[in-house]
């Protein structure tokens, strides 16, 4: 038998990390509160990235949730940071101009 804090432990990754629904627990219900939560974490992370948020529209929730999905937070700034990197590596968004240079010197 689990202790009530290990039960909330996977209450909690279930939720925000993708984990396994405890036993006794309503799935459509921690679906509502799991959606609930990658919105407020989309919305934090979108205070930091304002532009990034506006040059997406409609498209920068469905991106972040398919992103984080799976990933649990650490903080909204490096969400936002390794979001902006997802972004880059699948060409939703262009890399700075230095970042080719960049890669040539390190390539030598």
């Amino acid at each position: 038998m689990s202790t009530l804090g290990e039960r909330q432990e996977a209450l909690i990754r279930a939720l925000v990390a993708g984990g396994e629904l405890p036993e006794g627990f309503d799935t459509d219900d921690a679906a509502v509160v799991s959606a609930a939560l990658l919105r407020k974490r989309a919305g934090e992370v979108a205070h930091h990235l304002p532009v990034v948020r506006h040059i997406l529209g409609d498209r920068y929730l469905g991106l972040f949730t398919a992103w984080a999905e799976g990933r649990p937070k650490t903080t909204s700034h490096a969400d936002a940071q390794a979001f902006v990197a997802h972004l880059q590596d699948i060409g939703e968004l262009p890399r700075p101009p230095w970042y080719q240079r960049f890669r040539k010197v390190l390539r030598k």
